[in-house]
């Protein structure tokens, strides 16, 4: 089945959540387009001394509650819909999690794979160049996404400090420790899905310390995930995958045996005692928790009847679809969307760009008990929206969150 338009998809929820809300036509119809967007060409020259131009964007979804913020992805297959469906989530992410911002994502057509450190630095400093007038710590603020990391963040900042002449660590997050990074970044999406999970377990009576999980997908919010669920609540990880495909065992997976045998051979697959499956057949294991943390639309109406876990925790973006939904909510299986359980990523890079900007660094135990109180204060507004509106988990979300934007779009006097 061809995969729908992200974009649509997004405007898709927003319409389903303001139907409800029974938003004004204009004020929806506001709410259902980008404010801005920045479409950039990129020369840049390359190693062997010709010069490649690649197309890049920035998309500025809305930002009434404040500057917008959301990743930079560097991929081959990057398109603007893409883009903008992030960065209308990330609008509804920032303003559920009741952070001062509005939402925004960018990406550059390329293949980072196929690209030496060199080239890879001249494309991020040339976009960051292309978008400069833009961007900036009360504007934009971007942060690592699909493809980029914390060294990309560190020229993309670097770039934009000589063009400002001064140091402005504000202007990008998820940068290294040394130069403004902050402590707590690098597992906050698992963390903070782990700390909804937890809540949710509490509102269904599910026992997490003898649950079963299966993870698809084990980069960094995958194998986290794997790692924290075991850490933090004694629950039994019995499948994992990656894109080549995934294990299976009964007795339960061990996070670093799993982790270093991924790290040396560059896959799960192949792991000692274990059973390969297919990531489609992980997704339909009959687990207590699934944790879909790699691709969008993995989950669909034609398999989302198959799935048997209890509560579904989406580290991914967009893994389930506005047809999957439905069926998954006849089911009472308990989905916590996207934009709720991977927001810890998105509220960790708030608290990077606060301390940027006061100059004060926090100790890693701070950064975690201010990330849980966020991450426990936005699930029980969502608890409240389902059962005040009887609706899916995904919609009641999407009321809290837009309910805040169009607060912000009427105060200041737009709509």
């Amino acid at each position: 089945m061809a995969k729908k338009n992200p974009f649509e998809v997004a405007q898709e929820q927003l319409d389903k959540a303001a139907k409800l809300l029974k938003l004004e036509p204009h004020v929806h119809e506001t709410l259902r387009w980008p404010m801005r967007e920045i479409h950039v060409t990129i020369p840049v020259k390359m190693d062997d001394g010709s010069v490649k131009v690649f197309k890049g964007f920035r998309v500025q979804y809305n930002d009434a509650l404040g500057p917008t913020k959301g990743g930079i992805r560097f991929h081959p297959e990057e398109t603007i819909d893409t883009v903008r469906a992030l960065a209308a989530w990330m609008t509804w992410k920032t303003a559920l999690m009741d952070l001062p911002y509005g939402g925004g994502k960018g990406g550059v057509i390329c293949n980072p794979k196929e690209m030496s450190e060199g080239e890879l630095e001249r494309l991020s400093r040339g976009y960051i160049r292309a978008l400069a007038q833009f961007i900036g710590p009360e504007k934009d603020i971007p942060a690592p996404d699909v493809y980029t990391n914390p060294q990309i963040m560190a020229w993309m900042m670097d770039e934009f400090s000589k063009i400002r002449q001064y140091n402005a660590p504000g202007v990008i997050t998820g940068k290294p420790l040394r130069i403004g990074g902050s402590l707590g970044r690098i597992d906050a999406t698992a963390r903070g899905g782990m700390y909804i999970l937890r809540e949710a377990a509490k509102k269904l009576g599910v026992d997490l310390k003898n649950a079963t999980c299966a993870i698809q997908g084990y980069g960094n919010a995958g194998y986290f995930a794997h790692k924290l669920i075991t850490e933090m609540f004694g629950t039994k990880v019995v499948a994992v995958s990656d894109s080549k495909g995934g294990i299976y065992s009964e007795k339960g997976l061990v996070f670093e045996e799993v982790y270093n045998h991924k790290k040396s051979t560059g896959t799960v697959v192949g792991f000692k005692d274990t059973k390969k499956i297919t990531n489609e057949e992980l997704l339909e294991l009959d687990v207590d928790i699934l944790i879909p943390a790699a691709l969008e639309e993995v989950i669909t109406g034609e398999n989302a009847d198959k799935i048997k876990a209890k509560i579904i925790v989406e580290l991914a973006n967009g893994p389930v679809t506005p047809e999957a939904d439905e069926v998954l909510h006849k089911k009472n299986i308990l989905f916590l969307p996207d934009f709720l359980a991977n927001a810890g990523g998105v509220t960790v890079s708030y608290f990077e760009w606060v301390q940027n900007i006061t100059g004060f660094y926090w100790e890693e135990e701070e950064v975690y008990s201010k990330l849980d109180k966020k991450m426990t204060k936005s699930f029980l507004a969502v608890w409240d929206a389902m059962n005040e509106f009887n609706t899916d988990p995904r919609t009641a979300a999407y009321i809290v969150a837009v309910r805040r934007v169009v607060e912000g779009m009427k105060l200041r006097g737009w709509v």
